[in-house]
């Protein structure tokens, strides 16, 4: 049986996420305290795979995951999977708004409620939990008054909802990535995502290189994001988000590019985007129509022409 690790207690929106996947069925799900953990136990071999939230439509990237999915040894992404966020304030049966002195939630959790706190809690502490699951056990343990969480956690801890659909912007979307150690990614779909992150040296127009070095390929980029490397003062990895498979030329012959080009870079994966073909199960846009002389066919006619030219072919 499987054992899938995931940022718990139960009834947090990543076991949710993760229940959406068809690895989920059947394997032995493992609570972890924190996304961290939940990549240290897939390291250790405490868990064949694990699902961490990597991007918020709202709130953006999450550090730790982004940070942790660099560390040794390396870690890959297989699949991902979309969960519209809704919050609910929750308490002990019988507590009432006005009793409310402390309220919780997962950092990400405050940062999606935070006005309707100031508007309906102004008296309360904000706190941070691990996650929004564990911020429903400690009102269930009476260690705070009110914790800010998914719905369905008021069942899992025997709590009562005061307040439901609390977020500050409606329509809010997470990313969630089921993460396991390095193998190869699975086939491509035509209708994939491919994660990597890359050093360059600090020197005018080292990250346009980068950059460039996707674009006269036809490849989009969907998301960018720089992270301090921990032990060296004024550096980055650059966290790149693209359309496209790594089995696929363009791609291919990108990460080749940039392996060439870049201090250093870390293929974290090829995998299917969640969401359908076109994204309207998520809100997601659909995927951009490859430019004349990108896609698969262009590349293959294009080597074909080269090797004739090679051989003392004609123009």
């Amino acid at each position: 049986m499987p054992r899938l690790a995931f940022l718990g207690p139960h009834a947090t929106f990543t076991e949710q996420a993760l229940l959406t996947l068809p690895e989920a069925e059947g394997a032995e799900l493992v609570p972890c305290a924190g996304n961290p953990a939940v990549l240290a136990a897939i390291r250790d071999g405490r868990a064949d795979a694990g699902c961490v939230p990597i991007e918020n439509s709202v709130e953006g990237a999450v550090p730790p995951v982004l940070d942790g999915l660099l560390d040794d040894p390396p870690l890959m992404i297989v699949k991902e999977a979309l969960l519209a966020v809704r919050f609910a304030v929750m308490v002990r049966p019988g507590t009432t708004a006005e009793q409310i002195r402390t309220v919780a939630s997962h950092n990400h959790g405050i940062a999606q409620t935070r006005n309707w706190i100031a508007r309906n809690l102004p008296h309360a502490e904000v706190l941070v939990s691990t996650s929004t699951s564990e911020a429903a056990a400690q009102v269930a343990r009476g260690e705070i008054d009110a914790a800010v969480c998914a719905p369905l956690a008021a069942d899992q801890f025997g709590l009562e909802i005061i307040a439901d659909d609390v977020a500050d912007n409606a329509g809010a979307v997470t990313r969630f990535v089921l993460v396991a150690p390095p193998g190869p990614p699975p086939a491509p779909t035509g209708h994939d995502r491919t994660t990597l992150a890359a050093t360059t040296q600090n020197r005018p127009g080292s990250l346009l290189g980068l950059l460039t070095e996707l674009a006269v390929r036809g490849i989009d980029l969907t998301r960018i994001e720089s992270r301090p490397i921990k032990d060296r003062h004024a550096e980055y990895w650059f966290h790149l988000d693209c359309t496209g498979h790594i089995a696929e030329p363009a791609m291919g012959e990108a990460m080749a590019a940039l392996h060439r080009r870049c201090d250093r870079v870390r293929f974290l994966g090829s995998y299917p985007r969640a969401g359908g073909r076109n994204g309207a199960a998520s809100g997601v846009g659909a995927p951009a129509v490859p430019e004349h002389g990108t896609d698969s066919e262009a590349f293959a006619a294009s080597e074909r022409w080269l090797a004739g030219l090679r051989s003392g072919g004609s123009v």
